[in-house]
């Protein structure tokens, strides 16, 4: 046994602590233990490179995951937009034969007074939404968005052109609604003006001119 006392009983003085020497615990019979210059690797744990493949590989399916929500968020956003341009587009149509009638009854004097301000309310209102007009006189014929439905020639102009405008057209956005009913008038080249005839003269006999018969006569 030790005397673990801090006091010695003897001469009374403190005793200076003593420290124990760590005990070597011996290997189990049997274990087989580390080679000198072996490093002891815990077998729970996968080794870094592992641990490295599977991040990237986790990343990437995170990394596809967001774009195919990416695409499909855009997608979904893009057919709401045409889905609420084809509604509008379709209101608009039916209210085409109401603007014919606000022109004709404009053409013929009668659109004054309150009746006028309702309509130059309901054509802004159209036009602020999208609504766009076209076929105008002098406009080039376009096959895609005119209807010629007269025909005629002139030289005075260079290229078919529309000349008369039977019924509007109207697009909407990059839809055309309705196509535009006109007259096109066709490049005609000018008649070739005729030269004139030049009278031959008799060549002069004996020196002297032709004596003209009327003369004589005379």
């Amino acid at each position: 046994m030790r005397d673990r006392r801090k006091i010695d009983p003897e001469t009374g003085e403190l005793r200076q602590p003593v420290q124990e020497e760590a005990q070597e615990v011996p290997a189990a019979a049997g274990a087989p233990g580390p080679s000198a210059g072996q490093a002891t690797t815990d077998s729970a744990v996968a080794p870094a490179s592992e641990l490295e493949k599977q991040l990237e590989e986790r990343t990437a399916d995170l990394q596809r995951v967001q774009a195919e929500y990416a695409n499909y968020r855009r997608r979904v956003e893009r057919d709401r937009e045409l889905a609420t341009v084809a509604g509008k587009a379709t209101v608009v149509g039916d209210l085409l034969p109401l603007l014919d009638d606000l022109e004709r009854a404009e053409a013929h004097g009668d659109l004054t007074g309150a009746f006028k301000a309702v309509a130059d309310k309901l054509v802004g209102v159209l036009e602020k939404a999208g609504l766009e007009s076209f076929g105008n006189e002098g406009e080039a014929f376009d096959p895609s968005v005119h209807e010629a439905v007269q025909h005629s020639t002139s030289p005075e102009v260079s290229e078919p052109t529309v000349t008369t405008v039977l019924r509007r057209g109207y697009r909407f956005g990059d839809r055309v609604l309705r196509a535009a009913l006109v007259g096109v008038t066709d490049h005609e080249p000018a008649p070739a003006q005729p030269a004139q005839e030049e009278q031959p003269i008799d060549p002069p006999v004996g020196g002297e001119l032709p004596v003209d018969a009327d003369e004589n006569a005379r």
